[in-house]
């Protein structure tokens, strides 16, 4: 692994599922010095940030704008995310889904 994709995976794995680390180390050893600088400039999506959203304002459905899953978000806003049900499950579950995002982003990079 080149001094780019270490210092790269060291700064972003907080940003990918634990159990997907071994699979994005080994499309950053094929990648080149290249493709990793412009990697560096694409923007993850912070797991920490889409958990206070969805704490704080996720009843009205902002968490699920923000990941442009409209048609949930509209759900959520017109009935008080399911009167509370789905705001829960989405307050425990949305920090994988925004890793999952990342992962798919990143995969799909190049």
């Amino acid at each position: 692994m080149s001094a780019k994709a270490d210092i790269y995976f060291m700064t972003n794995q907080k940003f990918f599922p634990a159990e997907k680390l071994y699979a994005v180390k080994e499309k950053l050893d094929s990648m080149t010095d290249e493709q990793i600088q412009r990697l560096m400039f694409v923007q993850m999506k912070d797991p920490t940030t889409y958990l206070l959203v969805s704490i704080f304002i996720g009843q009205l459905g902002v968490d699920r704008f923000l990941m442009n899953d409209i048609g949930m978000g509209i759900l959520k806003l017109l009935t008080g995310g399911l009167c509370g049900i789905l705001w829960i499950y989405d307050m425990v579950t949305i920090q994988d889904k925004v890793r999952g995002m990342n992962f798919d982003l990143f995969m799909n990079f190049m």
